[in-house]
């Protein structure tokens, strides 16, 4: 089993010292070009002030000073790549070393508190899953990553997942380069922004005004030349220019909305471009990720290439933003002839955006996933199958918390066997069994591994209740949010999936006779109609309930200790029903008199 700990801290120290020796090489071209800068002045006083030389001296200094500039230039590109793989590898080694929470994607927008599991499992926000998942650097890639949470995949995607997430998984210069494409801030282009940006009605569709813009730039630059002879006459260049002046009116509004629609997606582009230039470097072997390459090369013009074409054109479009080049742009009808030739470009090849986003995005969720993969090699593939509702789940942990802390449970639904109810005294570690549980079945239907030594499962639709909130702008009660959701779960045993449901303290909202009499009927309603759960509680009395349903159904617990004054636990699963309860004793130890 490779250690990626070590892997990662010898490429970070070899990336700390090119981005050291890119320092040292930006100073000193920073003092180069101050002595050229001084020898140009120093020329420029022998050229004029003392007339000692002519005025072709002055092409040295310049000339150095240009190669200078550009030389200057790539090394800062150089180094801002270099910060970039500095910071992948340190922030793979915070993903292993588990000090993560709070410096990757904390994406909050896909928490809906109508999703029967998103909120309840950690899925998005600071700390969750998809921080410590994702790598994107596309809107489409994190998308994607987060609808593969959100959504389980059928049993066929799930194992062409499997395949293409273990092939990349060693793939760690490909994760690399994406890393380095873009800067550091994410784009904020959603998808759907780009789609109605490449089907949107073109602003400038008239092939005739494109080409009298062209021959008006042409007859200007011809009549200036000849106003410049000694028998020419600008009156020619004038009637041109008052033309020029005529249509760059005419269509100020039209250019204006492209100008003002243009730097999002190109950004976006930009990125996908450089991405996609890197992809077609590998060779595959996974069905899934061949696939992916086969549709990007089924295009006529490579689509690396297309986006290519149209980043020139914006970042020629963006020379009218130069002081110095802005009083030229006008007579040039700059802004207008790079506006029409954009809008072709996108008449032309902006339906296919789309297609190239969504599969792209789709590669970046599968690197996401080879990321952890690679970074969590004890983490193992779960067994996929067809059939009736089935989880097995051997040293299962919860993949948020660090591992070496982390005490593993094995597990067995399905068959015979459809409900664990779970018993235990506060902080004995209920609720994480059901957190750990639900995680672990959302990586596996993702396509990830999981954190467990084996785990056997067929495709499931969860429904959980574990973080369940009143809302005061809704009028809507905690107790009457978790009736809603459990119907809502009832409601899932209709569709063409097993149900796997995991119940935090069931209806501790009402009194012990309601709940007692509400818990059982969901809980038999649900194994009657063949789904599989966990079922947690503190109430010693809610343990006749999987008494009731022998042997579909068992008890089990988590144990606690009173040592010195402090509470203890070690967090195994025991037969049977918990014997005690340590709220009086926990209240005691922290100095209630109760």
């Amino acid at each position: 089993m490779h250690d990626p700990s070590l892997e990662y801290q010898k490429r970070l120290r070899d990336r700390q010292t090119r981005l050291q020796r890119c320092f040292s090489r930006i100073r000193f071209v920073s003092y180069f070009r101050l002595g050229i800068g001084l020898v140009f002045f120093v020329t420029l006083w022998l050229v004029f002030g003392i007339r000692v030389a002519t005025w072709s001296y002055l092409l040295l200094p310049i000339g150095a000073y240009v190669v200078l500039a550009l030389y200057h230039d790539r090394l800062y590109r150089e180094r801002d790549r270099a910060k970039r793989a500095v910071t992948f590898y340190e922030r793979g080694l915070e993903r292993i070393e588990n000090r993560w929470q709070g410096k990757g994607n904390g994406e909050t927008s896909d928490l809906d508190d109508t999703h029967l599991y998103a909120k309840d499992l950690d899925l998005f926000g600071r700390g969750s899953l998809f921080e410590l998942l994702c790598t994107a650097r596309t809107r489409a890639g994190e998308e994607t990553l987060a609808r593969w949470l959100r959504e389980p995949a059928e049993r066929k995607e799930i194992l062409l997942r499997q395949e293409a997430v273990q092939e990349l998984r060693g793939f760690i210069d490909l994760r690399e380069d994406l890393s380095l494409l873009g800067p550091e801030v994410r784009s904020q282009v959603h998808p759907e922004f780009m789609s109605e940006w490449a089907n949107a009605p073109s602003e400038l569709r008239s092939t005739a005004m494109r080409v009298t813009a062209a021959v008006l730039v042409g007859l200007n630059l011809i009549f200036l030349v000849y106003s410049l002879l000694p028998t020419g006459d600008g009156s020619l260049l004038r009637y041109t220019l008052v033309f020029e002046a005529v249509l760059g009116i005419a269509y100020r509004r039209r250019v204006r909305a492209v100008l003002n629609s243009i730097d999002g997606p190109a950004k976006e582009l930009a990125t996908l471009g450089l991405a996609l230039q890197r992809m077609e470097r590998e060779t595959f072997s996974s069905e899934r990720l061949r696939q992916l390459q086969t549709d990007f090369a089924k295009e006529t013009k490579r689509p690396s290439r297309e986006i290519a074409f149209l980043v020139t054109l914006v970042e020629n479009l963006n020379y009218r933003r130069n002081e110095f080049f802005l009083i030229l742009s006008f007579p040039l009808l700059w802004a207008t002839q790079f506006t029409f030739a954009i809008e072709a470009w996108r008449r032309r090849r902006g339906p296919a955006i789309g297609g190239w986003l969504a599969n792209f995005g789709e590669f970046e969720a599968l690197c996401a996933l080879a990321g952890y993969s690679y970074e969590h090699p004890e983490d193992s593939f779960p067994e996929v199958v067809e059939g009736a509702a089935i989880l097995e789940c051997e040293e299962v942990r919860h993949p948020l918390l660090p591992r070496a802390s982390c005490v593993p449970n094995s597990l067995k639904l399905g068959g015979e066997l459809q409900l664990l109810l779970v018993s235990g005294s506060n902080m004995s570690g209920k609720s994480t069994l059901l957190r750990t549980v639900g995680i672990n079945v959302v990586l596996a239907q993702a396509g990830g591994p999981v954190r467990a030594s084996r785990m056997k499962l067929c495709v499931l639709a969860i429904g959980a209740t574990m973080r369940v909130q009143d809302s005061l702008q809704a009028g809507v009660s905690r107790f009457y949010a978790e009736v809603q959701r459990l119907h809502d779960t009832m409601e899932l045993t209709a569709g063409l999936r097993p149900v796997l449901f995991l119940l935090d303290e069931i209806l501790h909202g009402t009194n012990s006779h309601d709940r007692a009499i509400g818990a059982e009927a969901i809980v038999r309603g649900l194994v009657d109609r063949g789904a599989i759960g966990l079922v947690t509680t503190h109430d010693l009395a809610l343990a006749r309930v999987a008494d009731s349903l022998k042997p579909r159904a068992l008890n089990v617990h988590f144990q606690d200790h009173l040592e010195d004054g402090r509470m203890t636990f070690d967090y195994i699963l025991h037969s049977g029903v918990v014997e005690k309860s340590n709220a009086l004793e926990l209240m005691r130890a922290v100095g209630l008199k109760v």
